[in-house]
């Protein structure tokens, strides 16, 4: 058995060391990977750093079976497809190897060196380090084209970043086959141009550097400090304790230095982290659950300097081209889990944030202000930050939605964008057809942002809020050039309502769990045309089934209710390329909806159970079905808004849109029907 992407087949992955994050890397390929009976190899020259491996790995997978994560029999392929192992020889057969020894570059080459004579000439070698350019590690490496770093963050199991950084003889089919096969094993990879520490370590370990500074300056305590980074940045925990949490100390120290030469002379190992290193001692941290009130004129001071700091770091490293910022504002957010830098300018305004920068370098030689910060700023112009990329294929747009950690949710923003680029495809004289998609294989879109929900505070806000997600997946439908959704995931609430305007719809093949319109589970209804064209696309019968009940469709059910043309079994994005094209040139039919009312449609829909859910919303529900069959597309459109601002004053709206907030989606609300 094996895995196969993008015409590599993975029979076997190897992992080199089983240190820190070794053990960890291992975890998640034989999580993903071992469905197919692909083998997961651990190499150690310990003994004993294997033995601590295999018992990390298995304590680990241990407590997914305790959650609920994993079953005894996911428990049972997990561990038995590991093998750890203190012989290199073990490595022949492996199609793609991840080193993760000690940040050495004498050591990396030499594991390279032996391993490049014992695996295939087609497979991949990858380095996960966190520092060294690929050219350094790779520097004896015979075959250079097949190389690479592709960065892990920790924890290397659930951290879903990897930074996956080409050479400059790495072949860009090598780059373009990583980056494909990390976003389909679950991972969220972004390329960065290399460079010693890459995009985000300068980030994680510059805004260390500048806590470090003010700690030493006495500005004040390094508790202190880590509150106040904690609060600013909405970080899980402060600067100063995710040192402690990742024994970042001692790289960091080294790190810091080299970053003089590499990066630019500001930085330098600070004398309190030497002594932490010399003495192995962690930093001094809030303990879990205390209390540390920071004086508010001292909580100022530390927070413009730390906003000043990461402001001024990550705008160095857009200058110096290593990433595109909608990249690395998402891998901010992702790998670091703090608030992106870009998307922290606009709101607060890149001209105060330009003035936090130029405080900063004003008092720290050295300190650049970036060139991109002080365009934006002098101009007083937002940073420009996509969620929705666009890659051209020759003559099809290929649109997707990137937004990871909500797994491509919606919001008000999203479906501007998307509005936007539809009708720059449509006006694009090079574009012949448009594909829409979701990053990932979990979901196309799992829905819209409930939080816009809880600010609707009127019938009239709640109207208006669904008109405009109306206008926008109304400007999709509008588009006249074919139009394909690729759905590589499951598609919830406003994503199968932004999919259902386009002309033609795929899937991937044998989605347990492809489509549903959950929104009566919230005490609300579709508002983005869900009541409308759902039941032009399946029937009225089903999609009243659908609408009322919450209940979700397989792929296998879409296609036979039409909802999707086709089920594919290989690539997907490909295959969707291809239809629009084909749609395009008249090869295959075109299904352009219909925009005149539906026929024989009945006085009343056929009784189903609604269990929990809320009379009052159904009623409001099916009204919205049955009024909007009876009437034209351009008039059914606004009535579903006006009959979703009626369900605004509902309620029972108040407490489903609450008890979602804070209980999450599993649990029931408890509506009174009115």
């Amino acid at each position: 058995m094996s895995f196969t992407h993008k015409g590599r087949e993975i029979r076997k992955v190897a992992v080199i060391g089983s240190g820190q994050i070794g053990p960890d890397i291992a975890l998640y390929f034989t999580k993903v990977l071992s469905p197919f009976g692909v083998q997961t190899v651990v190499v150690d020259v310990s003994e004993d750093a294997l033995a601590g491996g295999r018992k990390k790995l298995e304590k680990k997978v241990q407590k997914g079976v305790e959650t609920g994560a994993f079953s005894e029999e996911q428990q049972a392929r997990m561990v038995g497809s590991v093998a750890w192992t203190t012989n290199y020889d073990d490595l022949k057969g492996a199609d793609l190897v991840v080193e993760a020894a000690t940040e050495n570059k004498d050591l990396k080459g030499k594991i390279f060196a032996q391993v490049e004579g014992l695996v295939g000439a087609d497979a991949i070698l990858c380095s996960n380090s966190s520092h060294l350019e690929p050219e350094v590690i790779f520097a004896n490496t015979a075959h250079k084209a097949r190389t690479g770093v592709v960065h892990y963050f920790f924890p290397a199991e659930r951290n879903l970043l990897v930074e996956v950084v080409p050479g400059k003889d790495t072949d860009p089919a090598t780059t373009r086959w990583l980056m494909s096969f990390y976003e389909q094993i679950g991972k969220v990879p972004i390329e960065v141009q290399s460079r010693y520490g890459y995009a985000l370590d300068p980030v994680f370990e510059g805004l260390f550097y500048a806590c470090a500074l003010l700690a030493e300056q006495g500005v004040a305590t390094t508790k202190e400090i880590d509150v106040v980074c904690k609060q600013t940045f909405k970080m899980g925990v402060g600067s100063f304790t995710a040192m402690n949490l990742t024994g970042g100390n001692p790289i960091t120290a080294v790190g810091l230095d080299n970053y003089t030469t590499k990066i630019g002379p500001y930085f330098k190992t600070p004398d309190s982290l030497k002594e932490k290193v010399r003495k192995g001692d962690n930093w001094d941290v809030p303990a879990r659950g205390e209390k540390v009130e920071v004086p508010a004129d001292k909580a100022a001071k530390v927070r413009d300097a730390l906003m000043g700091a990461y402001f001024g770091l990550c705008g160095e490293i857009v200058d110096a081209g290593l990433v595109s910022i909608a990249d690395f504002n998402m891998g901010l957010d992702v790998a670091l889990d703090m608030k992106p830098a870009f998307s922290f300018m606009n709101e607060l305004g890149t001209d105060k944030a330009l003035e936090l920068v130029k405080a900063y370098a004003a008092d720290h030689p050295h300190f650049p202000v970036p060139k991109c910060i002080a365009e934006h700023g002098n101009e007083g112009k937002p940073f420009d930050i996509p969620v929705v990329l666009r890659e051209d294929r020759d003559g099809v747009a290929v649109l997707t939605i990137r937004r990871p950690k909500v797994l491509n949710a919606l919001d008000q923003g999203v479906f501007a964008e998307l509005q936007r680029n539809f009708e720059q495809c449509d006006a694009d004289p090079a574009i012949k057809a448009i594909v829409l998609t979701g990053f990932g294989k979990k979901a196309f879109v799992s829905g819209a942002d409930v939080n816009f929900l809880a600010k609707i505070d009127s019938v009239a806000m709640g109207e208006q809020t669904s008109r405009t997600s109306q206008k926008c997946v109304d400007a999709i439908q509008a588009v006249q050039k074919p139009t394909v959704t690729a759905f590589n995931g499951l598609a919830f609430g406003g994503g199968l309502e932004t999919a259902m305007a386009c002309e033609a719809r795929i899937a991937k093949k044998g989605l347990k769990v492809l489509a549903a319109q959950p929104e009566a589970n919230l005490g609300i209804i579709p508002g983005a045309g869900g009541t409308v064209r759902l039941p032009r696309l399946i029937g009225i019968e089903r999609a009243n089934q659908m609408l009322r009940t919450c209940q979700p469709i397989s792929s296998e059910q879409a296609l036979a209710y039409g909802l999707i043309r086709e089920e594919v079994d290989g690539d997907l994005v490909e295959r969707a390329v291809e239809l629009a094209r084909d749609m395009a040139d008249g090869k295959a039919e075109r299904s352009r909806m219909a925009e005149g009312p539906l026929e024989n449609v009945p006085d009343s829909l056929p009784a189903v159970d609604i269990g929990h859910r809320s009379r009052k919303v159904d009623e409001i529900l099916q009204k919205a079905i049955l009024g909007g069959a009876k009437l034209p597309l351009r008039e059914a459109i606004p009535f579903e808004a006006k009959c979703f601002g009626e369900v605004c004053g509902t309620e029972d709206m108040r407490i489903g849109v609450d008890n979602f907030l804070k209980n999450g989606p599993k649990a029931k609300a408890h509506f009174v029907h009115r």
